[in-house]
């Protein structure tokens, strides 16, 4: 696990930093809220963002993913029989990935040494979505947590999504423990197909990398909960609540040094994928209706 002496020495242009003490986490408004520093006693607990990186293209920090999480095929998003289409950002393998907030500004709406509000309003005659986004971001001593409430601002019903990406430093050793009743395969395009029920006695993943490494798989029917234990370093639980309870994407790149646990309210591609509907679809959401979200991350020294 990294160090760094002073606490404030990732702080990057135009941020908002949120010191608790033992715990400081910095936020880019300007780059779709983006965490670029999450740091405990001097312990780097996502990989920081350093001069010319950004969450949001980089792997560091971590980021919304919003109205959708994850890949949509071909850009398109079928409802009411109309197919959408959305700006495919991900040309290599044709699909529109992670949504649209990380790509736009949020404005601060209140913030305090210790917590942060920031809003976001999405209205473009080119996006089939109309929302206002609001999301609470606090520190306390030994916890961070997000909160996240996405409302729907047109006058029809439409379906929404949303997780969050973090990137957590991944030194050899690092053990990772989740539970989940079903885990998916994928295409080569990472794409979600094959869903089964997992294996005795994980029931998910428990260990280190050789269970989990060159993962970029979905698990549905998730309970919440996920441990990262890193050797000679402290202790991480994640709690997630609401939308983000029941799905989760892993991600741990063989190539980088990083572990993405990344709770999410839906299966990749679930608008083209109605099969794969009872494992996570997206929420639909009436006029003024909105969905909510939470994700507390605790830490500890390990024993």
């Amino acid at each position: 696990m990294g160090q760094t002496d002073s606490p404030d020495a990732a702080v990057l242009p135009d941020s908002l930093l949120l010191d608790a003490g033992d715990m400081q986490a910095e936020l880019l408004p300007a780059h779709g809220a983006a965490l670029s520093l999450l740091r405990w006693r001097g312990t780097d607990l996502v990989v920081p963002a350093r001069a010319g990186m950004l969450p949001n293209s980089s792997f560091c920090g971590a980021f919304l993913m919003l109205p959708w999480a994850n890949r949509l095929d071909g850009g398109r998003l079928s409802f009411a029989g109309v197919e959408y289409h959305l700006p495919i950002n991900r040309p290599e393998d044709g699909t529109a990935i992670h949504g649209l907030a990380r790509d736009r500004a949020w404005a601060v709406a209140a913030r305090s040494p210790e917590r942060a509000v920031l809003r976001q309003v999405l209205d473009e005659p080119a996006l089939p979505f109309r929302y206002e986004a609001e999301l609470t971001v606090a520190v306390a001593p030994a916890e961070f947590s997000l909160s996240l409430a996405v409302t729907n601002r047109a006058d029809t019903p439409f379906p929404y999504g949303a997780g969050w990406h973090p990137f957590f430093p991944r030194p050899a050793g690092t053990h990772l423990r989740l539970r989940a009743g079903t885990v998916f395969g994928r295409d080569a395009r990472t794409l979600p197909v094959a869903p089964r029920p997992t294996e005795a006695p994980a029931r998910g993943i428990d260990g280190d990398e050789a269970a989990y490494l060159g993962l970029d798989t979905h698990f549905a029917e998730w309970d919440g909960a996920a441990a990262i234990r890193w050797p000679g370093g402290p202790a991480l639980d994640l709690a997630a609540s609401g939308a983000w309870a029941r799905n989760l994407q892993v991600f741990a790149p063989a190539g980088a040094a990083v572990l993405c646990v990344e709770p999410v309210s839906h299966v990749p591609d679930a608008p083209n994928r109605p099969e794969f509907a009872r494992h996570g679809a997206m929420t639909l959401l009436g006029p003024g209706e909105s969905l909510a979200a939470r994700l507390v991350l605790s830490v500890r020294e390990a024993g």
